[in-house]
């Protein structure tokens, strides 16, 4: 059995770090929880859990924070979790086995990461993270904002997911950090091209966004996951802007870098519906179904194009077309994935009527 470190920097967290420590304390062998400034009773909830806290000056550079972290672990692999994450009770369970039968040649393992949840609780938009590591390899955390591991090594996907519980906005930190990255004359990147504009998206700040995507799109970064990505939320900021000429050029610029990927064609579709042509958003609507499950990534997904999307946008534009036969299927197709949606429930009503 793998032995597990777990590293984690905080900050003003006196709400929520019990919450987060409660959900995985017993199932690793240490815990390192790095203090960076707290004004409350955080230090004080992080020692009843670990003799092993330690203070460090925030720098405005979360890597540098999460290295120092990493640095004081001792077992074999180090895990790192931020104070509004939490592991649900089949997660626990999934990183118990996962702890058991682990090999110890695997270097990484990739953990999903689910962000944000509608109304009903439904995970909305997910990733995979680089979250267990083999301390052996001091693997090291790059970029002040939104840093990163580089991914090396023998990396295996695992069905372990981390929730975040928090809704707290940190747009303006990272704003001002990338902001003061900017005037001290630092060279931005490719990587935190693309994450400055989506900051500066995050906040409407659409021509700053514009140009930093369209500095990204030009850049030599080569994963096309943020190419595309980036495309997606440029198109956005186009819709934003009402440009749909240029929407629509970058939507379909994304095709050169991969097949389409779900949000992609829900993007095409949402064009097409709203300009009423009801066709075309079927055919692109249509095409976000037909994009194999097996070909997601470690990538940002919303989770709704994969399937709840259309169905329900392909109801409506069935029905649009007098086709409402086929749009009473594809509602109860999305009530598969969500039955009490407010939508579903809607449209079950409406075509009980007619």
């Amino acid at each position: 059995m793998i032995s597990i470190s777990l590293c984690m920097i905080v900050r003003n967290e006196e709400e929520i770090l019990a919450r987060c420590i409660d959900t995985i304390k017993d199932i690793v062998d240490e815990i390192i929880i790095v203090d960076t400034g707290s004004e409350d009773k955080t230090k004080d909830i992080a020692f009843s859990y670990s003799d092993k806290v330690f203070d460090f000056k925030w720098l405005n550079d979360f890597s540098i924070a999460r290295n120092y972290s990493f640095s004081k672990a001792t077992k074999e692999y180090v895990m790192w979790l931020d104070a509004g994450d939490i592991l649900l009770e089949n997660d626990r369970n999934k990183l118990i086995k996962l702890k058991q039968d682990m090999s110890s040649d695997v270097d990484i393992v990739m953990m999903g990461y689910n962000e944000e949840f509608d109304e009903l609780g439904y995970v909305t938009r997910s990733c995979f993270r680089e979250r267990l590591l083999k301390r052996i390899n001091n693997y090291i955390w790059k970029e002040e904002v939104h840093e990163y591991i580089e991914l090396t090594g023998k990396i295996i996907t695992s069905d372990v997911s981390i929730t975040r519980t928090t809704n707290r906005s940190n747009n303006k930190r990272n704003l001002k950090i990338y902001r003061k990255m900017l005037l001290r004359g630092k060279r931005i990147c490719p990587r935190s091209l693309y994450y400055y504009a989506k900051e500066l998206c995050n906040d409407n700040k659409f021509d700053e966004a514009i140009n930093y995507y369209n500095k990204f799109l030009q850049s030599s970064n080569d994963w096309i996951e943020d190419k595309i990505n980036a495309c997606y939320e440029l198109a956005k900021c186009y819709k934003y802007r009402k440009d749909e000429k240029n929407q629509l050029e970058v939507l379909v610029d994304s095709i050169k870098y991969d097949a389409p990927r779900p949000e992609i064609c829900c993007e095409l579709g949402y064009l097409y519906k709203d300009k009423k042509e009801f066709y075309k958003a079927i055919f692109w609507f249509e095409s976000a179904l037909r994009v194999n499950k097996r070909d997601r990534t470690w990538s940002y997904t919303l989770n709704d194009c994969w399937a709840f999307i259309p169905y329900v946008e392909l109801c409506v534009c069935y029905y649009e077309t007098g086709d409402v036969l086929r749009a009473i299927e594809y509602n109860e197709l999305a009530g598969l994935y969500k039955p009490d949606a407010p939508v579903v429930l809607y449209n079950k009503k409406f075509f009980s009527r007619i």
